[in-house]
């Protein structure tokens, strides 16, 4: 009997991911106690699939696409939120929205062409900077967990600042959102070179391509 690859625990936990991330998206414009919550709930969870994707060896293209895709998805909708909470910086976040989305569509896509399990696998000839960032999971956590902090704590401090800390005279949420923007700023470098990296490995095949069949011409 084949397995049922929508029913994959790993896939199931993506499923309560996109459910959360709505629920988020529903409370967002009034209350940012519970659209926080469930916004880092779902994305706590993204560090959870893949534990258990290896663990139970249910891994899937299918799971990696929904994962990619649910964490696009759900960073561009907070994205969306803040244009209009921060109408002043809406092009940094329409800029920030293009480069995370049109650069994990080439990585992707550049992976499958090369044949990879995985966008987050790359052979050692790859960029050097991007290979320590998809195969050390520390430092893959850490990026990530800043980007979407920093986001969210834009949103919240929209609303209030957070617990005021003494003596910094700082709310909470500020002094996290002030913590992650240098890391946010890298995250987002880092995504600039790999849609270079993706368009150079593309356009690598494109060539090879284009010089097998004026070869097959030749013979």
């Amino acid at each position: 009997m084949a397995d049922n690859i929508y029913l994959f625990v790993p896939n199931i936990v993506d499923y309560l991911r996109v459910i959360l991330a709505f629920v988020s998206f529903y409370f967002m414009p009034y209350d940012p106690y519970k659209a926080a919550f469930c916004y880092l709930l779902s994305g706590l969870l993204d560090a959870i699939d893949g534990h258990l994707a290896r663990m139970l060896n249910q891994g899937s293209k299918f799971g990696a696409m929904l994962d990619m895709l649910t964490d696009r998805c759900t960073t561009m909708c907070l994205m969306a939120c803040l244009c209009h909470f921060y109408p002043g910086w809406m092009l940094f976040f329409q800029f920030s929205m293009a480069v995370d989305i049109t650069s994990h569509w080439f990585h992707i896509q550049s992976s499958m062409m090369k044949g990879s399990s995985s966008h987050k696998v790359l052979d050692l000839a790859a960029n050097p900077i991007l290979r320590h960032y998809y195969h050390n999971k520390n430092i893959l956590f850490v990026m990530c967990a800043a980007n979407e902090l920093f986001y969210c704590m834009l949103y919240m401090v929209h609303f209030t600042p957070g617990p005021t800390l003494w003596p910094l005279s700082l709310g909470l949420w500020e002094l996290v959102l002030y913590l992650c923007t240098p890391l946010a700023l890298i995250k987002l470098g880092i995504s600039i070179l790999q849609l270079g990296a993706a368009s150079h490995n593309i356009t690598g095949i494109d060539q090879e391509d284009r010089e097998r069949e004026a070869l097959n011409k030749r013979q």
